[in-house]
């Protein structure tokens, strides 16, 4: 444990983070999944209203700064293929 002031704060505020960064990565994971669960079931329309619903939840987590820009490209681009190769 650290013996510094500023270094305790510097734990508990990286301690909130990464509990705040966990939260919006494990819902962009849960919004991803449904889409991929619309796609196997064969629901095109319900397909496209979880994507929009993912890629919402994507760029919120980009604009957050949880994932790099590219990254939240990929992930979109990527979804948007699934779905419209469905």
């Amino acid at each position: 444990m650290a013996n510094i002031k500023s270094a305790k704060k510097r734990i508990l505020v990286t301690q909130t983070k990464t509990e705040r960064n966990k939260a919006i990565k494990s819902r962009v994971k849960t919004e991803t999944k449904k889409v991929f669960a619309a796609v196997e079931s064969g629901d095109k329309a319900a397909a496209e209203k979880q994507l929009l619903v993912a890629t919402s939840c994507i760029d919120k987590a980009k604009s957050k700064g949880v994932y790099h820009k590219n990254t939240a490209a990929r992930k979109i681009s990527r979804l948007t293929k699934v779905v419209n190769n469905a």
